[in-house]
Parts: structure tokens; sequence; C-alpha cells
């Protein structure tokens, strides 16, 4: 479990430092087809 929290962690720092507001959390639609691929994959 740790290990998961570890790499969810570096995973919303990267997803930050690639756009400074996520869109998924924030609703952006126009985004959120584009980071739903890379998104939904690593938080499933």
């Amino acid at each position: 479990m740790q290990k998961q929290k570890r790499w969810m962690k570096s995973a919303i720092e990267t997803s930050k430092a690639e756009m400074p507001a996520l869109p998924w959390a924030r609703g952006n639609r126009r985004l959120n087809k584009a980071a739903a691929k890379p998104g939904k994959l690593r938080t499933a």
C-alpha cells in the first residue's frame, strides 16, 4: 500500500507540472478527454 501511495504522489506531481490545474479535479471537459487515458490508467 505504501508503494502505491508513493507512485500516486509522484503521478500527481508530474501531472501538476504538466498542467497547473488538474483537469479531472476541476471538471474541465476539453482537457479531461486528453488526460483521461494516462490519468485513468494511473488511478485505476
